[in-house]
């Protein structure tokens, strides 16, 4: 059985990157197809994955192609249409109302908030990452003195438009941080190192205690607040991006009126569910692992929802770079969801309508209420 509803079913991806939009050899798009931060073996290809095959299954007959065209097929295709062509394609038709537009990532190299939204017809609010925020005032010269109050400026001046913030935390010094607000006195001496350190070109911030200086300013502004957790590239130690590792952050900030948002997840997503039900501001997404897990995307989304409220799961694709990972976002996620639901009514008697009403609620709805996001012209989730 299947949920003809579910086809229907509005999307905000809570969470997601802006595309590409030049032409792509072979080697350039494998490399949006992985985690991984160099090409595979001599002799294999990142088609030969979970995403590589639903590619072929699902994004190869939406530019025009068969069913499990080949690697080779599938990408020669995708350079005679062209980047535009390919990105309206996979953009469009999926059910998207809402791309909350994370920033920060090679944001020079990516389409832009605006952008997006013309090639997707759908509404765009902007994410704000912090650590990104930091390091452009530091590339601009400013003084370890002036830095605090600038950045108060310059994320005040943000969060007028941006719905919400997002810290790399995990990436930079693992989610183990001490989980204190720290005091004025040791951020300004971090300060004084980290702009000391600091030459011509790209900067990097990793200091834990300007870190936490910049997710406890979020904090102070009560707007929700994304971290990533869980699986990425090598640049992360997997062991350390625990969501469990932020537990006594979450108790610091309980009554704060920020909410924390636990992007992907994967492999700790019964752990974050674990966060979201114990935790009131605590919300949760498998995003990432979606796209990554392919065939086996149901499984993951049943497991997330052992123990996530279902007023706390929210939906994201985390695409960046390939178009092909919102299509696919899209439709594994409505794939999934649907799996799991059936299998709910079929063994448990649920009822449709309740189904329908939590699929809307994940899908669109709690991300509406949490950034603060306008209804459909319904006035439903759904």
């Amino acid at each position: 059985m299947h949920f003809e509803w579910m086809n229907n079913l509005a999307l905000v991806d809570h969470h997601c990157h802006g595309v590409l939009e030049h032409d792509l050899d072979r080697a350039g798009f494998e490399d949006l197809i992985t985690e991984s931060d160099r090409p595979g073996p001599t002799g294999t290809t990142f088609f030969d994955t979970q995403l590589g095959f639903m590619i072929r299954r699902y994004c190869a007959p939406i530019l025009g192609l068969p069913a499990f065209t080949s690697p080779e097929e599938y990408v020669a295709e995708r350079a005679r249409l062209g980047a535009i062509r390919v990105n309206t394609r996979l953009l469009t038709g999926q059910g998207y109302d809402t791309l909350l537009i994370e920033t920060g990532h090679r944001g020079d190299e990516i389409l832009g908030p605006e952008q997006m939204g013309l090639r997707a017809g759908t509404q765009v609010a902007e994410v704000v990452r912090l650590e990104r925020v930091a390091e452009e005032l530091v590339e601009s010269r400013i003084s370890a003195t002036d830095f605090r109050c600038a950045f108060a400026d310059e994320l005040d001046a943000r969060l007028r438009t941006a719905v919400g913030v997002k810290s790399i935390a995990a990436y930079r010094v693992g989610l183990d941080f001490a989980p204190e607000r720290p005091t004025p006195e040791a951020v300004d001496d971090a300060l004084v190192e980290w702009t000391k350190s600091y030459v011509d070109g790209t900067v990097r911030l990793d200091n834990p205690t300007i870190i936490r200086h910049l997710i406890w300013e979020a904090v102070d502004r009560s707007v929700p607040i994304q971290f990533h957790v869980g699986y990425g590239d090598p640049d992360v130690d997997l062991h350390r991006c625990n969501p469990l590792l932020l537990t006594d952050f979450l108790r610091l900030s309980r009554s704060s009126g920020a909410s924390v948002m636990l992007l992907h997840c994967y492999p700790y997503h019964r752990e974050a569910g674990y966060l979201a039900h114990c935790f009131e501001h605590v919300y949760a997404d498998v995003g990432l692992a979606i796209n990554y897990t392919g065939a086996q995307a149901a499984q993951v989304i049943a497991e997330s929802l052992e123990l996530t409220p279902f007023h706390k799961a929210l939906f994201s694709s985390d695409a960046w770079g390939a178009a092909e990972l919102y299509s696919l976002g899209a439709i594994l996620f409505r794939d999934g969801l649907d799996s799991v639901l059936n299998g709910w009514a079929t063994r448990h008697g649920w009822p449709e309508d309740e189904l329908r009403r939590i699929a809307g609620m994940i899908a669109a709805g709690n991300a509406r209420r949490v950034y603060g996001l306008a209804t459909n012209e319904t006035g439903q989730d759904w």
